[in-house]
């Protein structure tokens, strides 16, 4: 997350956006939509600007029109990053209070929530700051499969560490997390013959567009609605 692209087009937060509703969930306050009582659910993983992103909810509901139970938490604890460009936000220390080990112990209590309720299988998708958080999950049978969508801070150790099918969807023009690392990444993964893996690179778009596009840019829309898409279909092939 040290690149500024982390940053660029920051959504328009509601509370209100979204098909479903928020609950408490593992002690996080979650955005949960599709049928509860399916038992595939999906943990959507957010990028810095948190839970109340509208296109992550619009996402989420489209996951969960295909019979998914979806939990989108806030692993900010009501504390997004809002003003990156305030000289008074010290992005450091923001960091520390939320940094990744921390969502990954969330993620956890949240999975354990969401088989609680009766889920058999799960999966998981991350964004940004959010991919580290599913990678993480990744390494553990806790989920049946992973997404990371232009993830940052992902390491080599950490790709070493996988443990179930995973994709990663990545950017032409990324400084956090450049094509030729997460092609590199994907050499590394095909190794491993115990689970499939996928790196897709998307040509002419930027980190962090498959939740920060903007509405009115076709192309971006056309090329984060194909990543939905694929991540949709990794999740339907092996979460059941």
């Amino acid at each position: 997350m040290s690149s500024s692209q982390c940053f660029e087009n920051p959504p328009s937060l509601s509370p209100t956006s979204g098909a479903g509703n928020v609950q408490d969930l593992g002690g996080l306050q979650t955005y949960l939509t599709g049928p509860p009582h399916s038992k595939l659910a999906i943990l959507l993983i957010s990028d810095v600007f948190g839970y109340e992103a509208p296109n992550l909810r619009k996402l989420a509901d489209k996951v969960a029109a295909a019979g998914f139970f979806v939990a989108v938490p806030d692993f900010f604890f009501g504390d997004p990053i809002i003003r990156f460009d305030d000289p008074q936000f010290d992005r450091e220390s923001w960091r520390k209070a939320h940094n990744t080990d921390k969502g990954y112990e969330d993620a956890k209590a949240i999975i354990a929530a969401l088989k609680s309720k009766g889920a058999s299988a799960i999966g998981a998708a991350g964004f940004c700051w959010g991919g580290k958080v599913a990678l993480k999950l990744a390494s553990s049978t806790d989920i049946k499969a992973a997404v990371l969508l232009h993830p940052s801070r992902v390491t080599e150790d950490d790709i070493n560490d996988v443990k179930v099918p995973i994709a990663i969807l990545g950017a032409e023009k990324d400084h956090v997390s450049p094509p030729e690392k997460m092609k590199q990444f994907g050499e590394k993964l095909s190794v491993k013959s115990e689970f499939d893996s996928l790196v897709k690179i998307f040509p002419g778009v930027a980190h962090g567009w498959t939740v920060r596009y903007k509405v009115e840019d076709e192309l971006a829309v056309r090329s984060a609605e194909e990543a939905h898409l694929d991540m949709l279909n990794w999740l339907t092939k092996y979460v059941k």
